[in-house]
């Protein structure tokens, strides 16, 4: 019921790789379904197979208003028969605020809307609604969450032993899952999408199973979460014309792929090196200048 198929590794074909004589594969989690994407469905899995063991039909959860979780849980809940509500952080909002909260609501999902000072207090809101409800943290990352990433890392090893393996940062599950599945000398690289205050390796490390090294990259933000500037715009369009089958958004995954770039064109990477960049989805969070760029792609093909 909850097994979905494992997700391509494409090699991208790139000038630019060429000339520094590495090789880049993205993981193309964005394709495992059709809404539940990415590394949102890595983080559900378990978590699924846990409510309904425990005998829950409702799950509970949190997130903002362009929260790629929130979006994920209300598909997973309306495919796989589950009541959800979402906790959403703004009571200024509604369901019709944007195409999230919209979609959110559309597949059945209640959504609450409190105050960010509310929102702050979570184990009291969990308290007040999640009786009778199996509790999923705000962005999905829990100890199951990890254990969906694992999944994904191994199905990069049955095809590739990468020296390198990438992916964006929001709160962490994403890449602890990772950095915990790692094999022999495989690197884990995290790009912060989030302006933090230095607190973000320490949260993550709190999140794996044992001591283990990784790098995280945190000047690639470009000013804080969903925030965005036209040099990043530009290098997903220069991107997306080159590899006119994957589509980037802002928040995550351009911010990495950027960030990857950087790093090779400044030598990080050696000659030969096998990079893995994972693709986590949330393309339904395309900011309206691409998503212009999307349609005028399509009308060209």
């Amino acid at each position: 019921m909850f097994q979905l198929p494992a997700s391509p590794l494409a090699l991208i074909k790139d000038p630019i790789l060429d000339s520094f004589k590495v090789k880049l594969y993205l993981k193309r989690d964005d394709l495992i379904h059709p809404e539940v994407t990415g590394n949102k469905w890595r983080k559900l899995k378990f978590n699924l197979i846990e409510a309904k063991l425990q005998g829950f039909n409702q799950l509970l959860t949190f997130g903002g208003a362009y929260s790629n979780h929130i979006y994920a849980t209300a598909a997973a809940g309306k495919e796989f028969g589950f009541k959800t509500v979402g906790i959403i952080r703004g009571d200024e909002l509604t369901p019709d605020s944007n195409a999230t909260l919209r979609f959110a609501h559309d597949c059945g999902m209640e959504l609450i809307f409190v105050t960010r000072l509310d929102y702050n207090f979570r184990n009291r809101l969990t308290r007040q609604y999640g009786e009778k409800f199996y509790v999923l943290p705000e962005g999905g990352t829990n100890d199951l969450a990890i254990k969906g990433v694992n999944e994904m890392v191994d199905e990069i090893y049955d095809v590739l032993n990468p020296d390198y393996i990438c992916s964006a940062v929001g709160t962490g599950g994403t890449i602890a899952g990772i950095i915990s599945g790692l094999r022999g000398n495989t690197k884990a690289i995290g790009f912060a999408s989030l302006k933090g205050k230095g607190l973000l390796k320490g949260q993550i490390e709190k999140l794996l199973p044992f001591e283990k090294e990784f790098e995280l990259n945190e000047q690639y933000h470009f000013d804080g979460y969903a925030k965005t500037t036209p040099e990043l715009i530009s290098f997903i369009k220069g991107f997306e014309e080159r590899n006119p089958n994957i589509m980037l958004e802002q928040v995550y995954t351009g911010k990495m792929m950027f960030g990857i770039y950087d790093l090779i064109q400044k030598g990080y990477f050696p000659e030969n090196a096998n990079i893995v960049a994972v693709h986590t989805g949330g393309l339904q969070g395309r900011c309206d200048e691409l998503k212009k760029t999307a349609i005028n792609q399509a009308s060209i093909v």
